[in-house]
């Protein structure tokens, strides 16, 4: 049986993801929005019996078992610990900090019975399962370089919002760089070790965005990653990374991510995966776009995320459908999905290319194993003023 769903947020995000769900036959019982508005808009537009403002009233819903989080990056970790505080199965994006991050982990640490993913959806996308099995199969060989480019316009909202703070989670390299950096490590099977990068904000202020305000959230970044070896033996120690990430981009949306190695390349553009062999003729088409055959919503997502999304739902639905009891899940439909502890690791990237972009230098990348002291930064200030 497949549980109930709560579903937090209004934005395009979850405007698609609701009506994959019902076509999956999963019954969305709750939506949540930051006003009763919002909330009642979309709700009615979207056939959802109940809407509110308050969090509560979705996680403490009857028929909710399961909760899909899309919202703002500094509210997602309380609802997150919450939900799974609870007995929720949790699906959600990535939070804000860090720390937020390794505050999920240690809820679904507490919780292991309870089904607890993030939401980077590329790695359900048919290119990428492909390509992944291929590099394990060899295609390539040795794995050397991998090279992103992701070119689109503007992901401000119209008006001032959490998009335009850096400090919120705004801008490129943490709303589409996070999800890049977990499929880099998904796909060759290592983590980054070391990180150097440049973020920029060139769209400063706009018509509806003026006076005193001003955006700080990037919307041009490129960072290396130098990527450790794996204990798995999947990855290779010395491969290198490069990521682009430009949103002053008008026209059609290019997404291409590209693994180099001693034998030959293998190179995913939008949902199409392309592979070329050392010494071949020229580049062959390993898989193709079979075309969206889901609700009509593929306007509101670039296609690699709104095909890795309908994949995803589907896992669930697999997931959840082999058992009789709503709230338990089988976990091989879902083996791929990103865990919270990838989260957090991706977070530390993430935070550890920002410093990199004030400092100029490479930057080691060290994931927390505990949670740091809230007063540790005011006792290093008032340290500096005593001396």
């Amino acid at each position: 049986m497949l549980p109930g769903v709560g579903v937090f947020g209004t934005g395009s995000t979850a405007r698609v993801l609701v009506p994959l769900l019902q076509a999956e036959g999963f019954e969305v019982h709750a939506l949540w929005g930051q006003s009763e508005e919002e909330a009642g808009c979309l709700a009615k537009e979207l056939g959802i019996p109940f809407h509110t403002s308050r969090s509560d009233d979705v996680l403490l819903h009857p028929d909710v078992h399961l909760v899909c989080i899309y919202i703002p990056p500094p509210m997602t970790r309380q609802i997150a610990v919450n939900a799974l505080g609870i007995g929720k199965n949790v699906v959600c994006e990535k939070a804000a900090t860090a720390v937020d991050s390794f505050k999920m982990v240690t809820a679904a640490r507490y919780y292991p019975q309870l089904l607890s993913i993030m939401g980077n959806t590329l790695r359900f996308l048919p290119a990428f399962v492909a390509m992944r099995r291929l590099l394990t199969e060899g295609y390539v060989g040795e794995v050397q370089v991998c090279d992103v480019r992701v070119y689109g316009p503007s992901l401000l909202d119209r008006s001032y919002g959490w998009t335009c703070e850096e400090l919120m989670g705004g801008g490129g390299l943490h709303t589409v760089g996070s999800t890049i950096i977990d499929l880099l490590s998904h796909l060759i099977g290592s983590r980054a070790q070391r990180v150097h990068g440049l973020l920029r904000t060139f769209l400063q202020q706009s018509g509806s965005i003026c006076g005193i305000r001003r955006v700080t959230s990037d919307d041009f970044c490129f960072f290396q990653m130098s990527m450790g070896e794996s204990g798995s033996g999947q990855g290779v120690g010395g491969v290198c990374c490069t990521v682009t990430l430009n949103f002053n981009m008008p026209g059609a949306f290019t997404h291409e991510v590209m693994v180099v190695g001693s034998a030959g390349r293998l190179v995913a553009r939008g949902t199409e995966l392309y592979g070329q062999r050392n010494g071949g003729d020229g580049e062959e088409l390993l898989l193709g776009d079979v075309g969206w055959v889901g609700p009509e919503v593929r306007d509101l997502l670039p296609p690699p995320h709104l095909r890795g999304l309908g994949s995803m739902v589907t896992a669930l639905r697999h997931s959840f459908q082999a058992h009789e009891e709503r709230r338990s899940w089988a976990r091989e439909p879902v083996a791929t999905a990103p865990t919270f502890e990838d989260g957090l690791y991706v977070q530390t990237v993430v935070e550890a290319v920002k410093r990199s972009s004030r400092s100029g230098e490479w930057e080691c990348v060290e994931v927390m194993t505990k949670e740091p002291d809230p007063n540790h930064n005011l006792c290093e200030a008032l340290q500096r003023n005593k001396n």
